[in-house]
């Protein structure tokens, strides 16, 4: 069990699970973030989101044992702290152009408060290079200390799915890499002592802390696994368009390749979304613009939703005039987040074939969807439905459950193709 003091920059839905995990190994954790309530929820040992398995009751013994408090000073949580980890949100824009911005502000906060020996740890997914030419200055300017001689800099992806963090930081490495030597190594030990778990479970093992020997190395290894989940995605959706044209089953043939264990194929399906997987790669591509293959699957994924549209309208006819229900407006099963979520480009598909396009999800109240401006579903006769994300909910959809529908487009093969075989009504799926 480790006795030193962290300070976890940025209390989001992997921020503050990590929070946890490292007050649970013994830490004392100060969770820094600009967002008040969350801070003051943090406090109180409640939970500011929901859908992390296991959260609620960690936190709350966190907090009530005195190892994990929160604040918006996060220059002053730096300077009682032994090791800073950021995880500061980052995007790119529609070109695959990193915004910096909430990062840089985080940095420069970081910087007042840095004391000789400290580590930082980013745990942002970043460009290859970042840690070294971006942060690296901006932290000594900003306290005028040497970087990797007065404090040491890492940078250790996050590598966890939101509502399984802690199950995921305890079955997959960790890996670290630092601006020099030093500053790697001080990294492996301090996630060798925060990543402890309770023996007495039947979990899995975590697989242990991986010197990457570099920041860049450990950089590359992000953007290199989450970009070989996008192209692989991109190579299934492409079979399965062409599994349309020939009137084959893809899945037979994805089943019938991955038994052999050199073939891996994934999940065709109408869009891939999240955080991650669709915003990586393009990441990625900033930094080799040359990399054709990561492109070309990257553009393929962004046309699935439309793709779907087209098989609506393969099966319907004209879709002007008609209404259309969209099942799920998250980006992903049984989590409550529409980060990328294809259900906006589904739609925009819809209602630029003159469709009218409702929106339902279990997860989603009428006024949030309204907040991220799509249509919710109050009952209105529908003709047709999509659907967009895996929820658990819709795997024992029929007919009956939509009146009025006469087509399904199940863009995630959730539903069950027997409970689909009645009279005037047909299920698509993609790739069938």
């Amino acid at each position: 069990m480790t006795s030193s003091t962290v300070c976890v920059v940025a209390l989001g839905k992997i921020g503050l699970p990590l929070a946890v995990q490292f007050a649970s190994s013994g830490a004392t954790v100060i969770g820094a973030d600009v967002d008040q309530r969350a801070v003051d929820l943090v406090n109180r040992g409640e939970e500011p989101f929901p859908g992390e398995t296991d959260l609620g009751v960690k936190m709350k013994a966190a907090v009530e044992a005195g190892l994990l408090s929160a604040t918006t000073d996060t220059a002053a949580a730096v300077a009682k702290s032994d090791a800073v980890v950021v995880v500061v949100p980052l995007f790119v824009d529609a070109d695959g152009v990193p915004d910096f911005g909430w990062m840089d502000s985080a940095t420069r906060e970081i910087a007042k408060g840095l004391r000789p020996g400290t580590l930082v740890s980013y745990e942002t997914t970043l460009p290859i290079g970042t840690t070294r030419e971006r942060w690296a200055p901006m932290l000594e300017a900003g306290s005028g200390l040497k970087a990797g001689e007065d404090f040491h800099l890492v940078f250790s992806p996050e590598r966890v799915l939101t509502g399984r963090v802690f199950a995921d930081l305890r079955k997959y490495p960790k890996l670290v890499g630092g601006i020099n030597a030093s500053s790697t190594a001080a990294g492996v030990a301090f996630y060798e002592s925060v990543l402890q778990f309770d023996e007495r479970d039947d979990l899995p093992r975590a697989n242990g802390v991986w010197d990457l020997g570099t920041s860049e190395a450990s950089e590359f290894a992000k953007l290199a696994e989450t970009t070989y989940r996008d192209v692989n995605i991109g190579l299934a959706n492409q079979f399965a368009r062409y599994a349309d044209k020939v009137d084959v089953d893809v899945q037979l043939v994805i089943e019938a390749c991955n038994s052999q264990p050199y073939s891996h194929i994934h999940q065709p399906g109408i869009a891939v979304g999240g955080h991650c997987i669709p915003i990586y790669p393009r990441m990625y591509l900033w930094n080799d613009p040359e990399a054709t293959v990561v492109r070309a699957a990257r553009e393929a994924n962004a046309e699935m939703p439309s793709y779907a549209v087209d098989l609506l309208q393969a099966a319907h006819g004209d879709l002007a005039g008609l209404a259309v229900l969209v099942l799920g407006a998250a980006y992903r099963g049984g989590v409550k987040e529409t980060a990328f979520s294809g259900v906006f480009g589904t739609v925009a598909a819809l209602e630029a074939r003159g469709a009218t396009a409702y929106v339902s999800d279990p997860m989603y109240t009428d006024a949030e969807l309204e907040a991220h401006k799509l249509n919710p579903h109050r009952g209105e006769p529908v003709g047709a439905a999509i659907i967009q994300a895996d929820h658990a909910e819709y795997r024992s959809l029929t007919p009956a459950d939509l009146p009025g529908v006469k087509v399904l487009v199940d863009g995630r093969r959730v539903t069950d193709a027997t409970a689909w075989q009645a009279d005037g009504v047909r299920r698509v799926v993609i790739g069938g």
